[in-house]
């Protein structure tokens, strides 16, 4: 059912998702699975809106899919989450782009992983970030993108950090554009290819694997 759940969230079919979601928790299939491939057809959805085939209302659309699943998800996650938090981690959307789904998905793994996670949501200026980081002595800033355009968005928030002197918070970046490249332009310590990914190096930042 694996492909047919990846299928059935990149043509949108809400209702079918949703029930084979319910069906595959009933069927005992761990839930971390089922939300790698949700995220799977995110990826597949992202590229084609990337490519000129996919639009805005689309991408709300998933996006809506995405919260039902993590509703039906989070409570067979929380039994294997972790009582002490890992830390605070601030994440947002940078400044130029309003696309929530590769963020939402990474907010719901940083969470069931333990960590106090603080969702800024989208468009979020370069003085939120910093001065939320402060406020809440986080450990690492986490920026999202899915436009090129807001690739500079985020460098003016690693500037910022550093003039700031956050020296101790970790600087990660994501979203589909994110290339090794782009890491080195922006000045980031880093970056998650996909939300497992970004789970794991945050684990590592803070001390947590």
């Amino acid at each position: 059912m694996t492909q047919e759940l990846t299928q059935a969230v990149v043509d949108l079919r809400e209702d079918d998702a949703l029930g084979m979601v319910d069906q595959m928790l009933a069927d005992g299939v761990d839930p971390v699975a089922i939300l790698a491939d949700c995220k799977a057809a995110m990826d597949v959805i992202g590229d084609n809106f990337a490519a000129g085939e996919a639009f805005i209302p689309e991408l709300i659309m998933a996006g809506e899919i995405m919260s039902g699943v993590s509703a039906r998800l989070k409570p067979h996650l929380m039994g294997a989450k972790p009582e002490e938090k890992l830390g605070v981690i601030v994440i947002g959307t940078v400044e130029g782009d309003i696309h929530d789904i590769g963020k939402d998905i990474v907010v719901t793994m940083l969470d069931i992983a333990g960590f106090d996670v603080v969702d800024l949501g989208v468009d979020v200026k370069v003085e939120k970030f910093i001065a939320t980081a402060q406020d809440r002595g986080a450990k690492i800033i986490a920026m999202s993108c899915l436009l090129t355009s807001a690739i500079d968005s985020m460098k003016r928030v690693v500037v910022a950090a550093r003039d700031a002197r956050l020296d101790g918070c970790g600087l990660m970046i994501g979203g589909a554009p994110i290339t090794e490249q782009v890491v080195a332009y922006t000045g980031a310590d880093g970056f998650g290819r996909d939300a497992v990914e970004a789970v794991e190096l945050a684990k590592q930042w803070i001390g947590g694997a």
